[in-house]
């Protein structure tokens, strides 16, 4: 699966800042645990914890928007969710997710969180919801896979769609970024018809951002080639390794492949053999690609040597803030691999090209 920038809101604190503080509370009864049992709230970047008192517990605090957290049982009272080597991470089993938001969120049970009984506010009263549909359309065993894909989508937006007030309508909005590259003809009506509160708020205002570079990269109708009426592509100019500076620009006149990827990035290592056919075949006809890393500082010398490693021979170039990566927002990169295609005359003729569509797509516009 493609690397994503927002890969849940529960792994996101940046997206939880600078709002009007929510006080919330979650408490509930699990059996008749004790210590050592304790229950983990994680949320942000935060994780609150209380023991278990004859199955009961509580916590409360602040959040600064209304947001969904992990709720986690540990029977011996260590938490075990943790990192082991690159990429791989253990989840405690016994979890559930819990929606904070004014008013209790209450969490029965006779045995674990997995079997929880929840109830809560209208927040909780959505996220439920959803999570009935989500099963009603996964739990078909003859369904294929593209099609249950097909219809969570199209279910997801239809909830947006009924309830443009709902925080769990701006979280599902994000959440599609995982499951397919958004179209700005698509999202942008489901955005605007928010509320002014959704709009408003720092993941309102963000997503707001990400519609701004959709709209500035959207392909309007395909382009055949020798026709030369695409989208201009927006200009920005970054370092390479040693610090020489490459603009955009300096590719007027030939096709260019903008590939948005990062040393770290797997799927986009993978798809690098690809890249590098396709060079090999068209870089004498008029075709470069540019290739701009989403690495950061602390994984300049990752960057390098990943350079080397694949054997990439086109110019790259960084400015190293990772997903602040000004390319990449000027772009709307929400995943990696991604990629542009510019034609000679500066116009964005073609999107996310990967595998076999890469070299169809080539084989049109370059003779």
């Amino acid at each position: 699966m493609r690397k994503k920038l927002l890969s849940s809101l529960l792994l996101a604190p940046c997206l939880a800042c600078a709002q009007p503080s929510y006080p919330f509370v979650v408490k509930g009864r699990i059996g008749r645990l004790d210590a050592p049992a304790k229950v983990y709230l994680m949320y942000g970047a935060r994780v609150d914890s209380a023991w278990l008192r004859n199955g009961k517990f509580e916590l409360k605090g602040t959040t600064d928007l209304p947001f969904p957290a992990e709720l986690v049982l540990e029977r011996q009272g260590k938490r075990r969710d943790k990192l082991h080597g690159e990429g791989a991470y253990f989840k405690s089993p016994d979890r559930t997710t819990v929606m904070l938001e004014p008013g209790p969120v209450v969490i029965t049970s006779s045995d674990s969180l997995r079997n929880a009984h929840i109830t809560g506010g209208s927040l909780t009263a959505d996220y439920q919801q959803l999570h009935t549909i989500e099963d009603a359309i996964f739990s078909k065993p003859k369904t294929a896979p593209q099609e249950q894909l097909q219809a969570y989508i199209q279910a997801k937006k239809a909830f947006i769609k009924a309830n443009p007030s709902s925080w769990m309508s701006l979280y599902v909005l994000w959440q599609l970024n995982q499951v397919e590259q958004p179209q700005y003809a698509e999202v942008a009506p489901l955005y605007e018809a928010f509320s002014s509160a959704l709009r408003n708020s720092e993941p309102g205002r963000r997503y707001g951002e990400l519609l701004q570079g959709l709209q500035a990269t959207q392909v309007r109708a395909p382009v055949p080639a020798g026709d030369l009426t695409g989208t201009p592509a927006p200009a920005f100019t970054q370092p390479t390794p040693d610090g020489q500076p490459v603009s955009l620009v300096n590719y007027c006149g030939k096709y260019v492949l903008i590939d948005f990827w990062a040393s770290w990035c797997g799927p986009c290592r993978k798809e690098n053999p690809a890249l590098l056919q396709a060079y090999n075949i068209y870089h004498g006809r008029n075709f470069e690609i540019l290739g701009v890393s989403l690495d950061d500082e602390k994984s300049r010398t990752k960057w390098v040597k990943a350079i080397a490693d694949d054997h990439l021979p086109w110019t790259q170039v960084s400015d190293l803030r990772g997903w602040k990566n000004q390319a990449a927002l000027l772009y709307g990169v929400q995943a990696i691999p991604q990629n542009f295609l510019v034609d000679p005359m500066g116009n964005i003729v073609a999107i996310d090209l990967h595998g076999e569509k890469l070299q169809t797509t080539l084989a049109q516009f370059i003779e």
